[in-house]
């Protein structure tokens, strides 16, 4: 799948309302200590940081989390071919609908919701102008304008039509092909939490290259320290600093991830309309209540910039945003939502 690098760092010391079943401390009335454990998955770090009453709960735990995350993503990478999301591109226009897993519905779902809220901002069906967009960022050179034509005429988030009871899919374009990069990292990651959550670890946070699932906060305080790095510093100390739980929290930018063609800077986030790489040198921080939301939403901002974010604001479900950028001149901007938080 497409990852974008993020730029959100954590301060694990220790609110938005992420919806988990709430499960008591399997060391209530115990001395609860932290412990903190990483893997690879999904071309980025995992690090979950959790309180547990002893390390074995918190090995088993964190082991439970991890192999959710290791699951989805076999499941939903478009770069391998035998995930489930891969087959079920490789059926599109198909007249019948292909049955689905739990979690690849739930995503699907998910997918297709925010790609309405965003009047297609966040669109999963880009698969082909994704491919097209990797091999020109490799190459340095735009795609041939055919192809890309090509490309951009199986996208549209609207032939993903989805069935439940069971879970099915059908992709109604042949061609059409799946990319959940911009929504699958923010799934592991509540999965992995609500994993910790019913472990019995509730006081936890997982981080998946800088995107952060936040759960109950460390023993005796209101929340984890969250620090978003400015992306366009004018200053060493740029940072800003959240104090938040129970919610999510996605960056999403060009900073690390762009390339010069023809002397113009794209980044790797598609833009649905062109199926190029966004021009504006911008990178927003979404607060919300689940990272699978959160996720989406960072990188749908980005595409639609500030003015777009504050006209569908009342859709986003009580998402708060950030946006920081450049101008054509180069000059610093940025951009709060009302209920951003504060400091």
């Amino acid at each position: 799948m497409s990852l974008a690098r993020r730029s959100v760092l954590f301060l694990a010391l220790g609110g938005c309302g992420l919806a988990a079943p709430r499960a008591p401390d399997a060391g209530a009335g115990a001395t609860l200590q932290r412990y903190e454990f990483q893997q690879a998955h999904m071309g980025t770090t995992f690090r979950v940081v959790c309180y547990a009453a002893a390390a074995g709960q918190a090995d088993a735990a964190a082991a439970q989390a991890f192999a959710k995350i290791a699951a989805l993503d076999q499941m939903l990478s478009d770069y391998l071919p035998a995930s489930e999301l891969n087959q079920l591109s490789d059926r599109a226009g198909a007249a019948a609908a292909v049955p689905v897993s739990p979690d690849l519905w739930a995503v699907l779902k998910a997918a297709k919701h925010w790609a309405a809220a965003t009047t297609g901002a966040f669109d999963p069906t880009l698969g082909a102008c994704v491919r097209l967009w990797r091999r020109s960022r490799r190459q340095e050179s735009l795609p041939r304008a055919d192809r890309l034509q090509a490309a951009l005429a199986t996208c549209g988030w609207q032939h993903l039509s989805l069935t439940g009871d069971p879970p099915r899919a059908r992709l109604e374009h042949r061609g059409t092909r799946l990319d959940l990069g911009g929504i699958a990292k923010g799934y592991a990651l509540d999965q992995a939490l609500l994993a910790l959550r019913l472990a019995g670890c509730p006081r936890a946070l997982v981080d998946g290259g800088g995107d952060l699932a936040l759960g109950d906060p460390p023993p005796g305080e209101d929340g984890w320290w969250v620090e978003l790095a400015d992306p366009f510093p004018a200053t060493a100390s740029a940072a800003l600093r959240l104090r938040l739980a129970r919610c999510a929290v996605a960056t999403s930018g060009d900073l690390y991830q762009r390339v010069e063609i023809d002397g113009r800077n794209y980044s790797h986030i598609l833009d649905p309309a062109t199926g190029l790489g966004v021009q504006t040198r911008v990178a927003a921080s979404v607060v919300a209540a689940s990272a699978t939301q959160a996720d989406a939403l960072a990188s749908a901002a980005c595409v639609l910039g500030g003015a777009g974010v504050r006209e569908l604001l009342p859709s986003f479900e009580g998402a708060s945003f950030l946006l920081r950028g450049l101008d054509a001149e180069g000059a610093r901007w940025s951009w709060r939502s009302p209920n951003f938080p504060h400091r």
